[in-house]
């Protein structure tokens, strides 16, 4: 069984869009989560801006590797390893050891993007021992075999948003397919990693079907992060596409706006 959290950053390297990279970059800066009284700041901030596209931040991501559930040096006890890897990565220096926390860098954006869409639901959080405990999976250790499972249904849920979305404007086309497996191979996926991304691209869309897997608010919320990571929003079907995923998921618009701004993407895009 492959690992899906690795596929996942595997796919993210590959690139589903032009606009995938700046876009988490926007999300892990001051802008972004990183944005004063959004309750991840201190922690987003100290990574998005710390030192911009320069050497700083990739000196940051270093720091932050070897061990994924490293927290924070400051004392919060939020496992964010991954998101050091993430910022060396979408900023250019993506590679080598940096591509197997990829994926849990990506999982930890979108569980802070649903702990900043839904505070206004869950109440924000006092500090960091009380974030530690309220933080959805992703952006928090996992605690057990249970929640490692958890993690890894949630990776998959993932790809398949993206892969899902992408098809807002019709079928992936064949040479689109053969671009992302081709890049997933020289990426070191697997046969069963590459077969299964190729399935995903191959089927028809299925909003249904993905709707039925989300199991909480949160991972709703991730969903939608992630479809929208994976298009480029400049057409009618896309827009539709994620006016549609917003209704079948239930989202409030206070939370599509929340997550609309921390990646940098107007509503009305």
């Amino acid at each position: 069984m492959f690992n899906a959290r690795d596929l996942l950053g595997q796919v993210m390297q590959a690139g589903m869009t032009d606009t995938t990279a700046s876009r988490l970059r926007h999300a892990m800066g001051p802008k972004g989560l990183g944005e004063t009284g959004n309750p991840l700041a201190q922690l987003f901030g100290q990574i998005g801006g710390a030192g911009g596209a320069g050497g700083g931040l990739a000196g940051l991501a270093e720091n932050m590797l070897g061990d994924a559930s490293r927290s924070v040096k400051s004392g919060n006890p939020l496992a964010v390893g991954g998101l050091g890897a993430l910022a060396g990565a979408v900023l250019g220096g993506g590679g080598g050891p940096l591509k197997g926390a990829l994926g849990g860098g990506v999982l930890a954006v979108l569980g802070g993007l649903a702990l900043a869409a839904l505070r206004n639901q869950t109440g924000a959080a006092s500090g960091p021992d009380q974030l530690a405990k309220e933080a959805p999976l992703g952006l928090r250790e996992p605690q057990g075999p249970a929640e490692e499972a958890e993690v890894e249904q949630t990776a998959r849920l993932v790809l398949r948003a993206m892969i899902n979305a992408a098809k807002a404007d019709g079928q992936i086309d064949g040479g689109e397919m053969q671009r992302i497996v081709g890049k997933l191979e020289e990426g070191g996926a697997d046969d069963e990693a590459r077969a299964f991304v190729l399935s995903e691209m191959q089927r028809p869309a299925d909003l249904d079907g993905l709707v039925a897997e989300v199991r909480s608010p949160e991972v709703a919320v991730g969903i939608y992060g992630a479809s929208l990571l994976a298009i480029e929003v400049d057409t009618p079907a896309e827009r539709d596409y994620l006016r549609r995923l917003t209704e079948r998921l239930s989202l409030d618009a206070a939370a599509v706006q929340r997550v609309h701004a921390a990646l940098g993407v107007p509503v009305s895009a």
